[in-house]
């Protein structure tokens, strides 16, 4: 087996729909180069109160499941699909993103090529087409984590001395051996998990990634980001920037510095995570409701359908039937577009397109033959999913 996927979920059934459907197209892709069943994939999921496995299993059988009867957390729901999986690497993925066609065949193929790769990370935009910064990461030294905590990170995004918490000073165009990969997209060998171990369950949620980037560093392996490969993550869906995030966040932080950071200065970083924790769960006001949410607006929003014709009447067929809905031909009309994947327009061409859209379009995505669309607009907050069926 060359590659086995893996997706924790958690109450996000309809973005992990749409992702699975991109990731049938990748595996279509590696298939047509070798001739064979070389992809694995394994949903993981947490106690989804929404029907998740239900409602995916029927519709996608090449995947196999897993389903838990509490939320074990991310780290534990990884290593339950590790300890299964045949392939020579494994991919980590987030059940919020959407990938491009190529995306396992171009990464396995640098991977192959690179014989110093521990593990590969992508460039991600988000739902609106902006590039998320976290695609690359230094090391979170006491020095670099002043400066994100400081400000100074964001007030000098590209200085190679005050910007490293997202190494900023390296193109996003390049790619580059970085410290630290994301969780939403991260390829590892099998070899390279063999000597490090999986996920530290002592994380629950967050910093599980930053850990084990560095475990892989420490086992004489490099982490690349690898910038021609470019996915969507619509990390609002899983992300939430409310005080119990910014307590979970900084608490994984301070789990880190006490597994990792040893000497005079280590009390003082554990202070410091531990002051910045409550102070800014104090000033985050931000409230958002749990799991995926119905699209709501003033009025009737107006879409404009571009991309595959077929897949487009999917949508036309039952949007037009919606008094809340409505549908026009002409693009400047429009403030909401649905980019309709199908035989003639790709996830890859959708996620070409997303980079040049405008600030004021707030776009959504519809994979053909599902009856789902969706769409995040910030990534500070909740997605949509408009439900066709």
């Amino acid at each position: 087996m060359l590659l086995s996927v893996i997706i924790v979920n958690y109450n996000v059934k309809y973005f992990l729909e749409q992702c699975l459907c991109s990731v049938r197209k990748a595996i279509g892709a590696v298939t047509a180069e070798t001739g064979g069943p070389d992809v694995e994939v394994w949903v993981v999921d947490n106690n989804s109160t929404d029907k998740s496995i239900e409602y995916l299993q029927g519709r996608f059988p090449f995947v196999q499941y897993i389903k838990n009867p509490v939320n074990q957390g991310f780290s534990k729901a990884n290593n339950q699909a590790i300890q299964k999986a045949a392939g020579k690497y494994i991919l980590f993925l987030n059940p919020d993103t959407i990938l491009p066609e190529d995306a396992f065949t171009k990464c396995i193929a640098f991977m192959e090529s690179t014989a110093d790769a521990g593990a590969l990370g992508v460039q991600m935009i988000d739902g609106t087409g902006q590039y998320l910064k976290e695609s690359k990461r230094g090391f979170p030294s006491l020095w670099v984590s002043f400066c994100k905590m400081s400000g100074l990170t964001r007030w000098l995004p590209h200085s190679k001395i005050f910007a490293r918490y997202y190494m900023g000073h390296l193109s996003n165009q390049e790619t580059n051996k970085v410290d630290i990969l994301s969780g939403a997209f991260m390829m590892v060998k099998k070899a390279a998990l063999d000597k490090t171990g999986g996920f530290d369950e002592q994380f629950f949620m967050y910093g599980e990634d930053i850990d084990l980037s560095y475990r892989i560093q420490q086992a004489g392996y490099h982490n690349y980001y690898f910038a021609p490969c470019t996915i969507i993550h619509f990390k609002g869906e899983s992300t939430r920037k409310d005080s119990k995030y910014v307590r979970q966040f900084y608490k994984a932080m301070v789990q880190f510095v006490q597994k990792h950071f040893h000497g005079e200065l280590a009390w003082f970083y554990t202070g410091l995570l531990e002051a910045v924790i409550w102070l800014r769960a104090a000033i985050t006001v931000v409230s958002r409701e749990h799991g995926e949410r119905s699209i709501k607006y003033e009025g009737t929003p107006s879409f404009y359908l571009a991309g595959d014709e077929k897949s487009g009447n999917e949508v036309r067929s039952v949007l037009s039937s919606f008094p809340n809905y409505s549908i026009t031909a002409v693009p400047e009309d429009a403030k909401e577009w649905i980019f309709c994947e199908g035989p003639a327009y790709s996830f890859a061409q959708i996620i070409d397109q997303l980079k040049t859209c405008p600030s004021w379009l707030k776009p959504f995505i519809h994979a053909s033959g599902t009856y789902t669309i969706v769409g995040s607009h910030s990534k500070d907050q909740r997605g949509y999913v408009i439900v066709m069926e």
